[in-house]
C-alpha cells in the first residue's frame, strides 16, 4: 500500500526527532503483522495511532520499547532509532533501553503495594535516587505530575494501590510510569476501562505531560484523539497507511480508508 505522510506541524519541523522508525516489518511466526511502517516521533509531541482492531497498532507501540523481546517467533526487520542509535544493536542493554519509555496499560494495573511502594520501586530497583529524601521527592513529583499528590499524600503507606477507584488506579499507574524519568511515554487506551470523569482527568494529563515528553497513545475514540493529539497516524492491515497533523487528518484525510474509519463506517 502506499503509505501518505503529510508535511508536520512547523512546531515540530526544526526538533530532532526522538524516535525514528524506518520501514519496521514483523512477523509472528509466518503471519506479517506489520509492514514497511515508518514514522518519527518529536520532542513534546502527541502522536496518537487510530485503527481498526487487529491493525497493527498495539504491535508497533510494542516495538517502540523493545517488548516483543522475548515473544516466541517474532521477527522484526527495520530500524528504530532512539535518539540516532540504534534500538536493536547488539551493545544495547534492553532493560536499560526500557527505562527511557514510561508504559500505561489500557486497564489500570497498580502493584498489590502501597501507593509508595508502587511510584518508589522502579527508582529503586534501577539505583535512580540517592537516598530516602531524594526517593521522597521523586515519589512526591510524580504523584503532582499526575494530579494525584493532593488526593492521597495521607494514605501513602496505608493503602494500597487496588484499593483506589479506577481512574485513581490509572493515574497511579502514569505515576509509576513517570518514576524512572522517561522521555518518552506509551500509552495503550489508556481510557479503554474508565469512566467518562476519569477519561477527561486522563486527557488532561496526557496534555500536560507532553511539555516533558513525546507521547505516543493508542485510543479508538476519534473523539479523544481529536482533543489530544498533535498528529494522529492510521494503520491499516499492518500498514501505517496515513500520517498527518489532527485537524488535517479529521477534516481531509487522503485515504478512502481513513475517511471512512474516522467517519464510522467500520472498524
Amino acid at each position: 500500500m502506499t503509505q501518505h505522510f503529510p508535511m508536520i506541524d512547523y512546531r515540530l519541523a526544526n526538533a530532532a526527532p526522538e524516535l525514528e522508525v524506518r520501514n519496521l516489518s514483523l512477523w509472528y511466526e509466518s503471519k506479517k503483522a506489520l509492514e514497511d511502517v515508518s514514522f518519527d516521533l518529536h520532542p513534546s509531541e502527541l502522536l496518537a495511532f487510530i485503527g481498526p482492531s487487529g491493525c497493527g497498532k498495539s504491535t508497533a507501540l510494542k516495538c517502540l520499547n523493545r517488548m516483543h523481546d522475548d515473544t516466541p517467533g517474532v521477527r522484526i526487520e527495520g530500524e528504530i532509532l532512539f535518539r540516532q542509535k540504534d534500538a536493536y544493536a547488539r551493545d544495547v542493554d534492553p532493560p536499560e533501553y526500557r527505562r527511557h519509555f514510561g508504559w500505561v496499560a489500557q486497564k489500570p494495573n497498580p502493584f498489590p503495594a502501597t501507593i509508595y511502594r508502587n511510584v518508589s520501586y522502579g527508582p529503586q530497583i534501577h539505583g535512580l535516587t540517592s537516598g530516602k529524601a531524594d526517593l521522597d521527592e521523586l515519589v512526591e513529583s510524580c504523584l503532582r505530575q499526575a494530579h494525584l499528590w493532593e488526593e492521597l499524600k495521607d494514605v501513602l503507606h496505608k493503602k494500597d494501590g487496588t484499593e483506589l477507584s479506577g481512574g485513581q488506579q490509572q493515574r497511579l499507574c502514569v505515576a509509576r510510569a513517570l518514576s524512572t524519568k522517561p522521555e518518552i511515554l506509551l500509552m495503550d487506551e489508556p481510557t479503554g476501562s474508565i469512566d467518562p470523569i476519569a477519561t477527561a482527568k486522563i486527557e488532561e494529563l496526557m496534555i500536560s505531560l507532553k511539555q516533558d515528553h513525546a507521547i505516543v497513545v493508542i485510543t479508538h475514540s476519534m473523539m479523544e484523539a481529536r482533543r489530544v493529539a498533535d498528529r494522529v497516524a492510521y494503520f491499516h492491515l499492518g500498514n501505517l497507511l496515513e500520517i498527518g497533523p489532527t485537524e488535517q487528518m479529521f477534516t481531509a484525510a487522503q485515504t478512502r480508508e481513513a475517511r471512512s474509519f474516522i467517519a464510522g463506517k467500520f472498524g
